[in-house]
């Protein structure tokens, strides 16, 4: 994978003690309300309903020990040695983990029991390797709250996908916290804003933020960040799979027939053209032009549901009491489009093949998605839980009012074109077009002209 895919997750904390709100000593998800961090973690701990005879398991993390979503696990690992008896070793070691430590270590007797990361960078990474093991058995345990079993109360559309299935067709990954993406605004800069629902009013509020000063701050130094435009809208054409579908024909063909896939380039090319993107928006370093959008010289920032919590952090450092009050949209589908889409991307657990204590790693999976250690995702992470009855952070309610709409069509982030061949194909073909096409070097024809040559190039050197 490439060193930028890694930073996907960095900002899926929250820089808020309380995580985003309070309520009296009631559980998640029996008022709908978030509880604080203290609240969370000196609340009791869950009964585990699976009592491993394995007592003890090494788990990697891509966290670090001291941001929101490690003073969660935290809580979790001391809660299932009280009640379960089983000590958690951990090692704290970030985003970049799986490709710096868990996939060199795959061929060696070093290996962790239990991973975690996103599930396109856990199929690059390690899947495809053969370094994972089936998790089906997981979904069928019961975690603490009667009968409930962790397939009752996690969706099987955000797990049951191909996207999260190793070559043999088992599922390797169990979700915790789920990632979602949209257009961000502050609500108290655009008090008279209303929300685009066709391509042209999406257009009419970029021309008249461009008018005011800046539409769209952008840090294009993330490939994949500047990837989203594309796929975005290629999805609207041609729904979940498509652009997987393309990737993968190893003539290249498909990026030339189908013709949804040049609506979607042109859509693009108009976003170039228009200049919408404020000036050195390619010149900076992330995350210089994100907090350019949070000072307000910019009306929006398309990225993912990390954007309220790395900004609002960003704004708090800088002192001053500035705040932002978070407005969220989805891309409008286009008049000639048949698909109304949303992107989401799950974090998983997963079991590595070589795993010594496999038992007691996926009894802690079916613990933390008890409902009382699960709501420190949004309680103190400030982010989405897979579970759908949990609360919901204030700044992500309008994202997942959308996310949670029946009539949408799903699709894992960038249709998941980062997760082919160890993300080889996007570092040396999709990104660098993209890049030309975002940036107005080539045309939207120049485009589809060149990755259909450049893609059966690519596969003609996997042999």
């Amino acid at each position: 994978m490439t060193a930028a895919v890694s930073l996907v997750l960095a900002g899926c904390g929250s820089s808020s003690n309380d995580g985003g709100g309070g309520s009296g000593n009631a559980p998640a998800g029996d008022d709908g309300k978030l509880v604080g961090e203290q609240e969370y973690l000196n609340a009791p701990c869950p009964e585990p309903a699976v009592k491993p005879t394995q007592k003890e398991f090494t788990y990697w993390s891509m966290w670090t020990k001291d941001e929101p979503q490690g003073r969660v696990l935290q809580k979790a690992f001391k809660c299932f040695e009280e009640k379960a008896g089983v000590k958690v070793n951990v090692q704290w070691l970030g985003r970049k983990f799986l490709t710096q430590n868990v996939a060199p270590a795959l061929n060696t007797d070093t290996v962790p029991d239990l991973i975690d990361q996103d599930t396109s960078q856990v199929k690059a990474a390690v899947v495809d390797p053969g370094g994972t093991q089936g998790l089906d058995d997981v979904f069928t345990m019961k975690i603490g709250e009667g009968d409930k079993t962790v397939k009752d109360v996690i969706p099987s559309v955000l797990y049951d996908i191909p996207q999260n299935k190793d070559k043999d067709g088992k599922l390797f990954g169990v979700p915790y916290e789920l990632l979602s993406n949209g257009w961000w605004y502050d609500k108290n800069k655009q008090k008279d804003f209303k929300e685009p629902k066709t391509t042209d009013e999406l257009f009419a509020a970029l021309d008249k933020a461009k008018a005011a000063g800046g539409a769209i701050a952008q840090d294009g130094d993330i490939d994949f960040y500047n990837a989203y435009f594309l796929t975005q809208i290629a999805e609207k054409y041609v729904g979940a799979g498509g652009i997987q579908k393309a990737v993968e024909d190893k003539t290249g063909g498909q990026w030339k027939s189908e013709p949804g896939l040049l609506k979607a380039a042109q859509y693009v090319e108009k976003l170039a053209k228009g200049k919408y993107f404020i000036d050195g928006w390619d010149a900076g370093k992330f995350p210089q032009i994100q907090q350019r959008w949070a000072d307000g010289e910019a009306a929006f920032l398309f990225v993912g549901s990390w954007a309220p919590s790395e900004t609002r952090e960003y704004l708090g450092k800088q002192g001053g009491g500035a705040t932002i009050n978070y407005g969220s949209f989805q891309f409008p589908k286009p008049d000639d489009a048949t698909h109304d889409t949303i992107e989401f991307l799950p974090v998983v657990w997963s079991v590595t093949k070589k795993a010594k204590n496999p038992e007691a790693a996926k009894a802690f999976i079916a613990y933390f998605t008890n409902k009382d250690l699960a709501r420190g995702i949004p309680a103190v992470a400030d982010n989405l839980h897979p579970r759908a009855e949990l609360p919901v952070p204030d700044d992500l309610k309008q994202l997942n009012t959308a996310f949670t709409d029946s009539k949408k069509e799903k699709v894992v982030f960038m249709d998941s074109i980062d997760s082919l061949v160890g993300g080889t194909y996007v570092k040396n073909v999709f990104y660098p077009l993209n890049n030309d096409l975002l940036k107005g070097k080539i045309t939207a024809q120049q485009f589809i002209d060149q990755i259909g040559p450049k893609t059966a190039d690519f596969w003609k050197n996997q042999g």
